[in-house]
């Protein structure tokens, strides 16, 4: 973790300060400095120091963040691993990304001297994993100011600071957690790191917590916990995809702030929204929306000093970069000039051809949101002899024939779909899913569900005839 040295200076100033609150337990500044600067110290003596990669895969989140902040004592990049996948999977991308070494258990802990921090802007601090819409996971590996360095903007725009209580309903091995956790320990602020989304769990931390950071389709969950526990939160700190404005609204008549941003794990943060009005640049990101001729949409090309340093072991995935330091995921958006808005258009990989058509999937999902019954709904294309692809929406909470239960019914899927999208736009196949299956991170899985229903035989879902 990049903070270590702010970790430590916390732990001087503020030694009783509680720093991180997990399912454990609580771990004050003083504490957790202790026990990280204990496992550093084993660490250097198995010889692990500046420039190892080390895997980390820790279930419990404080032992996580223990872990990777003695990773960053000794000058070693932890590389965030997830701590459910199988021994296979692990195998497999272990294989494909050669560590000096693999915990997942607790770090051991060693008396002996205080290892010698020195940290660099330069350092690779972090590392982790992002399948992006594939499903293909790659390590993002990224240096210590790409990060730190945007701290203060983040401050400002949010307000966070030493005297906050910050939840992280999220698996830190997501990187909007995970940076959030990082920030907050920065700050000086407790971190509430249950380690996983649980509903039924946020009613307890809401009652303290001031600040929170999630994906979009967290926060209605997170306002209904507090408007049953009640608490002091202020601030809901959204990342991910875009936010549908009556979530705004009804965190703001529920006393909540959104501060809402538009980002990727490997460009960090890219555009804000802090009061409503749209997305605009991220302090000291220059936005390049780069539109080929007769085309109506373009990619985002960044540059700003929060980029990361690319994909460990020459993985290829959707990062590009040019020479002049402009990188881009394949977003796309409509054409933008300076002090304009940022409108986004979904991802240019994920865009669906039919026909000759052009489909952004987002485009159509933010119709069918919008039908009561709706609990979320991805869209992908599934192939056609004819059309190359046809546009397939996959509807959590969709039943069949009417609303039972509280679900939509395909013809009221349909009749939306005919009010508001062209055409080429509207879904000709329809599925229902009891539940989307979802990222680490609590985005729906694009890619698996691209996958499942290519196989077509996931008993997951029931086509809608």
């Amino acid at each position: 973790m990049p903070v270590a040295a702010q970790v430590m200076r916390h732990a001087s100033a503020r030694p009783g300060r509680i720093a991180v609150s997990g399912p454990g337990g609580d771990l004050t500044y003083a504490e957790l400095a202790d026990r990280a600067g204990r496992a550093a110290r084993a660490l250097a003596d198995e010889g692990i120091g500046r420039g190892a990669l080390v895997a980390v895969a820790q279930a419990d989140p404080v032992a996580l963040l223990v872990a990777v902040l003695a990773a960053d004592l000794v000058g070693a990049t932890p590389l965030l691993c997830d701590h459910a996948w199988s021994e296979e999977r692990r195998a497999q991308v272990m294989a494909a990304v050669p560590v000096a070494a693999r915990f997942d258990d607790p770090l051991p802990e060693a008396d002996g001297p205080a290892v010698e921090h020195r940290p660099a802007p330069d350092d690779l601090t972090w590392a982790c994993f992002s399948s992006g819409s594939t499903g293909r996971p790659r390590a993002v590996v990224r240096g210590r100011a790409s990060w730190t360095a945007s701290f203060a903007h983040l401050d400002a725009l949010t307000g966070i600071g030493p005297d906050d209580v910050v939840l992280i309903p999220g698996p830190l091995v997501s990187s909007l957690y995970g940076f959030a956790a990082v920030h907050a320990l920065a700050a000086g602020a407790t971190a509430v790191v249950p380690g996983r989304w649980s509903p039924g769990g946020l009613a307890e931390p809401l009652r303290r917590a001031t600040a929170v950071h999630v994906v979009p389709h967290r926060l209605p969950a997170v306002l209904d916990a507090l408007g049953t526990a009640g608490g002091p939160l202020r601030t809901a700190v959204v990342g991910g995809a875009a936010l549908d404005v009556a979530a705004r609204t009804r965190a703001a008549a529920a006393g909540v702030r959104v501060v809402s941003y538009y980002g990727a794990t490997e460009l960090s943060f890219v555009a804000v929204d802090a009061d409503g009005a749209g997305l605009r640049p991220f302090p000291g990101v220059e936005i390049d929306v780069r539109v080929p001729p007769g085309q109506v949409l373009g990619e985002v090309w960044v540059r700003s000093p929060w980029l990361c340093d690319g994909y460990l072991a020459g993985a290829t995935g959707p990062l590009r970069q040019d020479d002049g330091g402009w990188m881009t995921v394949g977003d796309l958006a409509e054409p933008h000039r300076r002090g304009e808005l940022l409108r986004l258009r979904g991802r240019g990989d994920g865009a669906i051809q039919t026909g000759g058509a052009t489909v952004v999937p987002e485009d159509v999902e933010e119709v069918l949101r919008k039908v009561p019954g709706v609990d979320d709904v991805v869209v992908v294309g599934t192939p056609h002899p004819y059309l190359g692809a046809v546009v397939t929406a996959v509807v959590e909470g969709a039943v069949e024939g009417g609303a039972a239960g509280g679900g939509a019914s395909r013809a009221a899927l349909e009749a939306a779909a005919r009010a508001e999208l062209d055409p080429a736009q509207r879904p000709r196949r329809w599925y229902a899913a009891e539940s989307l299956p979802r990222t680490p991170a609590g985005k729906p899985a694009r890619g698996l569900l691209a996958t499942r229903l290519a196989a077509g035989d996931d008993p997951g879902l029931r086509r809608l005839t």
